[in-house]
């Protein structure tokens, strides 16, 4: 069951077997429902998060409106980075879109196989730096393209046009819903 999970850790370091089964093991596995939160605004995020299967979503509220930052699908990683790193309360929430497994890794427990296993250290490194430079990549996006040009790069991306609900993905490429059925209606 741990197969995807040990996949994903493996992308970041090499590391033997044992360690491998040893830090796996650290994870505890939960099933979350459509719409229910694993992190609200106002909470700490103490926990480093492997979408097994399903589907979750990183927003915040600005005048009352979701606007959608982040989306984990099966087999990524799902963390509000600030506040896990700071352990100061979240300006997000962290949503389920769909029923989900996921594997999650308490901050306490993370703290303590870094002293166990030095190569923790690399993993986490290295995870840090894709996670940086994924927000780095969306956040030229969003600064450089246009809404149509955002919602173009989303086509290539099938698992976004069939899991993620119309109303997310214009917050997510930064439009009204409105505007993101102009921007298809046009593309067609």
């Amino acid at each position: 069951m741990q197969t995807a999970l040990k996949a994903f850790i493996r992308n970041y370091a090499k590391i033997n077997e044992e360690q491998l089964d040893t830090i796996a093991g650290k994870f505890r596995q939960r099933t979350v429902k459509k719409n229910e939160f694993l992190l609200r605004q106002g909470s700490v995020c103490k926990d480093i998060i492997f979408v097994q299967e399903g589907c979750l979503r990183l927003y915040y509220l600005a005048e009352h409106v979701e606007i959608s930052v982040w989306f984990a699908f099966k087999h990524s990683s799902a963390i509000e980075m600030y506040s896990f790193i700071s352990e100061k309360p979240s300006d997000y929430f962290l949503q389920a879109i769909e029923e989900s497994t996921v594997w999650y890794l308490p901050k306490k427990e993370l703290i303590q196989i870094h002293e166990q296993y030095p190569v923790m250290q690399e993993i986490m490194r290295n995870f840090w730096e894709d996670v940086i430079l994924n927000l780095i990549e969306r956040f030229t996006a969003l600064q450089r393209e246009s809404a149509e040009q955002r919602y173009l790069e989303l086509l290539k991306k099938p698992v976004f046009l069939n899991k993620i609900p119309q109303k997310y993905l214009a917050s997510f490429i930064g439009v009204t819903p409105t505007s993101l059925s102009r921007i298809r209606k046009n593309i067609r």
